[in-house]
């Protein structure tokens, strides 16, 4: 599966053989915004139009844009992990929220 970005917002991409045109929308969101070409500058135009349109509307209801993230999560683990997580910030002189974001961030930058 294909991703395309535009001011933040990410869609996946995929392409009906059949029909001959590439299919798109916005992922990580609740408000559902899709959009479809039959050559990549087509796509690429129509996303862009989706997002400006969707931008618009929410302008004109008064109403703030969804983001697809926020920054924050919930994350629920064993107290026991939670207890030794917590004390391993501590010896890092560091937050447990730090810490936790410094290990996600090695995890995924490997």
């Amino acid at each position: 599966m294909t991703m395309m970005t535009y001011k933040g917002y990410e869609a996946t991409i995929e392409y009906d053989e059949d029909a001959g045109i590439f299919h798109g929308e916005v992922a990580d969101l609740r408000d559902v915004i899709t959009f479809q070409g039959k050559s990549v500058a087509e796509l690429k135009k129509a996303f862009a139009g989706s997002i400006e349109d969707y931008l618009a509307f929410c302008n004109a209801r008064g109403e703030a844009p969804e983001k697809p993230f926020s920054g924050q999560f919930v994350v629920r683990t064993d107290p026991a992990l939670h207890k030794d997580v917590s004390a391993a910030a501590r010896r890092a002189g560091v937050s447990l929220n730090k810490f936790v974001a410094l290990a996600l961030e090695k995890a995924v930058r490997r």
